[in-house]
């Protein structure tokens, strides 16, 4: 029996450590929301006002717009009001 719950703990780590592979797209840009690809997009300017609107209207996610030509990633802030 004690075997069993071994075998069974071991089973569930390994599956925790395996991950899916991402998606990002080989041109043109993605939305990237906590790490996820959500959205592509064929340019730049199309991208980021959706990406900073989410980011407005969520605060607390994680956004980014992923350039799939350069592959590099931009971090999406905003701007707090003054109180």
């Amino acid at each position: 029996m004690r075997q069993q719950r071994t075998q069974r703990s071991l089973v569930a780590a390994r599956a925790a450590t395996i991950r899916a592979p991402t998606d990002l797209p080989t041109n043109g840009y993605a939305l990237i929301v906590d790490g996820h690809a959500k959205r592509e997009f064929k340019t730049q300017e199309a991208a980021i006002p959706v990406a900073k609107n989410l980011k407005t209207r969520f605060p607390n996610l994680q956004i980014k717009i992923y350039d799939a030509e350069a592959k590099r990633v931009e971090q999406i802030e905003i701007e707090l009001a003054p109180a």
